[in-house]
């Protein structure tokens, strides 16, 4: 079964990765941290929480899937304060109810001191 990968966008300063790998119906998404169009990361959790979503929609899009897709979803935190902000923000951009089983964690940090969240996923292309 072949492998189909999905490159970082050019503005990205990424490390040796696909954003996402499609093997089957399934589709493996990456960690995807809260980078601009500019690839700066902004200083609030809003905002880059918002980027993670624009970013994790354009890899979905370009595989042909949606977030309505996602069967399993991993969200990383630097700050625990940080988890109702995530909560709410999260059931509007992933929602309306089911969501997809979902594991949040609170770390101690992100390969950037500046990134607050990260989110990877698993998404089902069977549909």
């Amino acid at each position: 079964m072949p492998i189909q990968h999905f490159a970082p966008p050019p503005h990205v300063k990424a490390p040796p990765l696909s954003f996402a790998t499609r093997v089957g119906d399934f589709l493996f998404v990456s960690g995807i941290p809260g980078f601009d169009a500019s690839g700066a990361l902004p200083d609030g959790f809003e905002a880059q929480f918002a980027n993670v979503v624009v970013n994790i929609k354009r890899v979905l899009g370009e595989a042909g899937a949606s977030v309505r897709d996602f069967v399993k979803v991993n969200v990383l935190l630097t700050r625990a304060a940080d988890v109702a902000a995530m909560n709410a923000l999260y059931a509007g951009a992933f929602g309306p109810p089911p969501y997809p089983a979902r594991t949040t964690c609170v770390v101690q940090a992100l390969p950037d001191p500046k990134m607050l969240i990260e989110i990877e996923a698993v998404a089902s292309l069977s549909r």
